[in-house]
């Protein structure tokens, strides 16, 4: 996608700090972590929020605010993210089974499933893996696989010659310059200056390795053949404040419908004034968005 750098700095960078295998405790030693932990707020229908790269849960404060009169929010930090113990790889795909366990053990009736940027990711990978047991989804600016945004003809293998040159830039890396660069990305996601320390508070605390494995996964798993398999209506909301004019912002529009065009029941919209995180840049335009696609499409299937 054209001029991303900014926005999706997080992600590339996470891929200098690559999980090592080597470093999991063995099975025997000591049992493995959950692949998130959730805080439950509120009553009514429920709503599963999921944050994005190495953040944690108060990413999503002011939307459980509002919503927690009518909706049960299950807001999730995914492992290793934001002081939460880690887990092993591969990472994506136990944080997805471990959705799907839970959504099924807490007997979450077609909960809304929300992600935001990683967490949109995960959100359509939901969908497409249960799609009997899932109920809508709303991805902000997050997109089944990312290397499309700036290249519609990226595949995994053509993404992974630079996630490597990358990585190798960046392997030596301490939490200390971690955390530093970490607050300089979230500068260029965020508009307001508070919000950023707010959010670095927790995501400066991730566990680098964790990071780097997760974006490892996002940058080389291709979801776009999958999603024609979901079956709850979708909401793509996208941030287009990077764009400096319109013919650029027109193109990345373009980009992020392509990423869902295969969805059978999907609408695509864009906050203008959002960088990356349109639910604090752009909080009413978030809200308002959601109510209106919720409307029709928080609909329980019989």
């Amino acid at each position: 996608m054209l001029n991303t750098q900014t926005r999706f700095l997080l992600v590339i960078v996470g891929f200098a700090l690559m999980f090592s295998p080597g470093s999991c405790l063995k099975a025997e030693e000591s049992p493995e972590p959950k692949a998130f932990s959730v805080q439950v707020t509120g009553t009514g229908r429920p709503m599963i929020l999921i944050p994005g790269l190495g953040c944690g849960s108060n990413v999503w404060d002011g939307a459980v605010a509002h919503f927690k009169d009518h909706y049960q929010c299950h807001a999730v930090t995914l492992a290793g993210f934001a002081g939460q113990p880690t887990i092993g790889a591969p990472f994506l795909k136990r944080v997805r089974d471990e959705l799907g366990n839970y959504i099924r053990d807490q007997k979450l009736q077609r909960p809304i499933i929300i992600g935001h940027s990683l967490g949109g990711f995960l959100a359509f990978w939901l969908g497409a893996t249960i799609p009997d047991q899932v109920g809508p989804i709303i991805a902000v600016d997050g997109v089944p696989f990312y290397p499309g945004l700036f290249d519609p003809k990226a595949t995994p293998e053509s993404s992974l010659p630079m996630a490597q040159s990358v990585w190798m830039g960046f392997a030596m890396q301490s939490p200390e310059q971690f955390a530093k660069n970490n607050q300089k990305t979230l500068a260029g996601m965020i508009t307001d200056p508070k919000e950023v320390n707010r959010i670095a508070e927790a995501s400066n605390r991730s566990d680098t390795k964790a990071v780097g494995q997760a974006v490892l996964e996002i940058m080389t798993i291709d979801l776009r053949p999958k999603i024609k398999a979901i079956q709850s209506p979708v909401l793509l909301i996208g941030a287009t404040a990077s764009f400096a004019n319109s013919e650029k912002r027109k193109a990345a529009e373009e980009s992020y419908r392509l990423q869902v065009e295969t969805i059978p029941n999907h609408q695509v919209v864009f906050a203008p004034k959002a960088r990356h995180f349109i639910q604090l840049d752009e909080p009413e335009f978030f809200i308002q968005s959601m109510e209106s696609f919720l409307k029709t499409a928080d609909q329980p299937k019989e």
